[in-house]
C-alpha cells in the first residue's frame, strides 16, 4: 500500500478548510444581519474515529437553517461495512477522509434549497467525490437553467463528457424510489474519481467556485419576494421529502454514522421544520 494517507491528503484538507471559510463569508454577505456559529469538535483516543472538524450553523432571515461543515478524520471501518467502501477490505478497514458538506434550507419558499459536498477518501485506494443539487419547491425554469449552465461550464475543463455524465449520475442518485420522484431539479454528482488525481483536484476546486456562482444569485433574486401561506406549506412538504431521502438513501449519512462520525454534523442536513400531508 502507498504511504497512508497520500501526499495529496494534506493539500485536500487544507483546501476544504479554506472553502468552508469562503462559503461562510459569501453566505453571510447575503444574510447580512446574521453570522454562522462555529463549533469545533474532536474525537478522543477511545473513539472509533480519530480527528475532528468544525460545524458551522446559520439561522438567519434569508437562510432559515444552513450548515456548512468541515472534517478531517481517520479510523477503521467496522468489518461488516468494509465491503461497501472501495479498497477498505484491502486496507484492513483503515481509512482517511476529509471534505466540506453543505445543506441550505431558505426561509422564503421562492428561494430553492441546495446541497453541496466535495470530499477525498483514502483506503488502499484514493478518490475524490462530490457534487451539488438544487431543490426548489416552486421551480423556475430560468433559475434551473442558470444553475446547470454554471456547473456545465465548470465541467468543461475536466473531461468533454463530464457534465452530461455527472448530471445523469445526479438525476439517478437524488431520486426517491418509494415516491417515484426526483428530489429536485438536479445538478452534478461524481464519486470514485481516481485517475489523474492532480487534475481531478483542480476540477473539485472549480466545482467549489462554481457552486457559489450557481446558487447565490438565485438567493439574491428571490429572498425578498412575497409568498403566501399555501406556498410556505408547499415548501414544508418538500422539506419532508428532503428528510426522507437523507435518512433513507443518502450514502454520506450512512458513511458518517458507520464510521463513528459526529452525529450532529451528519444530521445537520435535516430541515428545521417539515410537514407530511
Amino acid at each position: 500500500m502507498d504511504p497512508f494517507p497520500s501526499p495529496l491528503a494534506a493539500a485536500s484538507a487544507g483546501y476544504f478548510r479554506q472553502l468552508q471559510d469562503n462559503i461562510i463569508k459569501a453566505f453571510e454577505d447575503t444574510d447580512k444581519n446574521h453570522k454562522f456559529i462555529k463549533t469545533p469538535w474532536q474525537k478522543g483516543s477511545q473513539d472509533l474515529l480519530q480527528g475532528g472538524g468544525t460545524i458551522a450553523l446559520l439561522h438567519g432571515e434569508v437562510f432559515e437553517k444552513m450548515g456548512v461543515n468541515f472534517s478531517e478524520v481517520s479510523g477503521t471501518f467496522p468489518e461488516a461495512f468494509r465491503k461497501e467502501i472501495p479498497g477498505a477490505e484491502a486496507s484492513g478497514g483503515r481509512f482517511w477522509a476529509s471534505g466540506v458538506s453543505l445543506v441550505c434550507h431558505p426561509r422564503n419558499p421562492h428561494v430553492p434549497a441546495v446541497h453541496f459536498n466535495v470530499r477525498r477518501i483514502e483506503t488502499s485506494r484514493t478518490w475524490f467525490g462530490g457534487g451539488t443539487d438544487l431543490t426548489p419547491c416552486l421551480p423556475v425554469e430560468e433559475d434551473t437553467a442558470h444553475f446547470h449552465q454554471t456547473l456545465e461550464d465548470a465541467c468543461k475543463s475536466y473531461q468533454p463528457d463530464a457534465y452530461p455524465r455527472f448530471k445523469k449520475w445526479c438525476d439517478e442518485y437524488f431520486f426517491l424510489p418509494h415516491r417515484n420522484e426526483a428530489r429536485g431539479v438536479g445538478g452534478i454528482f461524481f464519486d470514485y474519481l481516481e485517475d489523474r488525481p492532480e487534475e481531478t483536484f483542480a476540477f473539485v476546486q472549480a466545482v467549489g467556485q462554481a457552486f457559489l456562482a450557481a446558487y447565490l444569485p438565485l438567493a439574491e433574486k428571490h429572498k425578498d419576494q412575497p409568498f403566501t401561506p399555501g406556498e410556505k406549506h408547499t415548501q414544508l412538504v418538500k422539506r419532508g421529502r428532503y428528510a426522507e431521502f437523507n435518512l433513507l438513501y443518502d450514502r454520506g449519512t450512512r458513511f458518517g454514522l458507520q464510521s463513528g462520525g459526529n452525529v450532529d454534523a451528519i444530521l445537520m442536513s435535516l430541515p428545521p421544520e417539515a410537514r407530511w400531508p
